[in-house]
């Protein structure tokens, strides 16, 4: 056990020792659906992680690899002519990987504006009760989609920053699913802030 607490100890040491120019960052984020589309209208967010990993760094722009991590939340209910009505709950997880490119202002070095080309995969849960024998049931489906990130973030200190990121997915289709922009166009607006580890 102290053997394993001393490599952890000494693995975060090194960590920040060598990130003099920090190249990973965390982030916690709170997501807010917008637009006429089935997450838009339906979906509410509850929370976003998200890691940063920059591989250059250059003077103007700094490239890297990121991921983000969104839970989003519906609840509804069926009613049928003979009971009370049914309540479901619908959790929807967003994974985000994307490479990313930042930019420096020289005039503004606290602000670091970003774009990031990605693919996203959303995985629905869906639990409510079953009407004919009232147990719970789960379902679970999947949809994935381009995802296109732009994002602004503000130094508040050296390792602290706040942001505000938009993601707009453009996710595909099954067959029973028409191909109208409510049912594959997402946009997401996620406000949080960051550490450069």
């Amino acid at each position: 056990m102290k053997q394993k607490l001393l490599y952890t100890l000494l693995l975060i040491t090194s960590i920040h020792t060598f990130s003099q120019e920090t190249k990973f960052t965390i982030e916690a984020n709170y997501p807010f659906t917008m637009g006429e589309n089935f997450i838009g209208n339906n979906y509410e967010g509850i929370a976003d992680v998200g890691f940063k990993y920059s591989f250059t760094d250059a003077k103007l722009v700094n490239l890297g690899l990121s991921v983000n991590g969104s839970l989003l939340n519906y609840n509804f209910k069926v009613q049928d002519n003979f009971s009370e009505p049914f309540n479901y709950k619908v959790n929807a997880y967003f994974i985000q990987p994307r490479i990313f490119a930042e930019f420096t202002i020289a005039s503004i070095k606290k602000f670091h504006p970003s774009a990031g080309l990605g693919y996203s995969f959303i995985l629905f849960n869906v639990v409510g009760p079953d009407p004919l024998d009232f147990s719970n049931e789960t379902a679970k489906d999947s949809q994935s989609g381009i995802n296109l990130n732009v994002a602004v973030a503000y130094d508040l200190t050296e390792k602290i920053f706040i942001q505000l990121q938009y993601d707009f997915i453009k996710l595909g289709t099954a067959n029973d699913i028409p191909n109208t922009a409510y049912n594959t166009n997402v946009d997401l607006v996620k406000i949080g802030l960051g550490f450069r580890i």
